[in-house]
């Protein structure tokens, strides 16, 4: 379904129902370019730690590393993860087992989308509770790095954001399956739709 035709089924849905699925969309695009920003900031710290560790070894007054690389690539790659995962749910990007809906019919197909919308909420709605609550265990106790010294609770917080994003996703797609509108949007994919 295009975008202009998704964008008339969602203004044909109740009221309350169009506002949350358009700020959610929004929300899940911004989601997107922030994985956009932790994947160029994450290659960029890799190749300064290259270039770094080769220049070491032409001029020896140079370090031979930058100290916090590693820890901050990690916590870059965590929160990459989870900032595309909205998007890629949104695109129909994440592995789905059809077999079933593919030999269902519309209705059958409908509520089974719904079910399954809902219990990958719960799941995610679960990981986004616990995954704060470990945040504001690490706020609340000062936690930092034995590396660098980092606040734990600020790339907690930045993965924590993005499962929250997911879970937002997870309830859109609830609520577009259970009012019978399209599920994902082809339109949001980077390269356009599959062959």
């Amino acid at each position: 379904m295009s975008a202009a035709a998704h964008e008339i089924a969602v203004n044909t849905t109740a009221s309350p129902v169009r506002v949350v699925l358009k700020a959610i969309n929004f929300l899940t695009v911004v989601d997107g370019w922030m994985g956009v920003g932790c994947l160029a900031s994450l290659i960029l710290l890799m190749l300064a730690e290259v270039v770094v560790r080769a220049a070491s070894n032409v001029l020896p007054w140079l370090p031979a590393d930058i100290p916090v690389a590693w820890e901050y690539c990690s916590y870059l790659m965590a929160a990459c993860f989870t900032f595309g995962a909205a998007m890629t749910l949104r695109t129909g990007g994440h592995i789905q087992v059809t077999l079933l809906l593919d030999n269902v019919d519309g209705t059958v197909r409908r509520i089974l989308q719904t079910i399954v919308s809902f219990l990958g909420l719960l799941s995610v709605g679960f990981l986004a509770y616990a995954m704060g609550r470990f945040s504001w265990t690490s706020y609340v106790g000062g936690q930092t790095s034995m590396a660098s010294g980092t606040l734990l609770w600020i790339p907690q917080c930045l993965v924590t954001f993005g499962i929250v994003l997911l879970a937002l996703q997870l309830l859109a797609r609830t609520l577009e399956a259970a009012c019978g509108l399209p599920t994902e949007d082809a339109a949001m994919k980077a390269f356009g739709s599959e062959h």
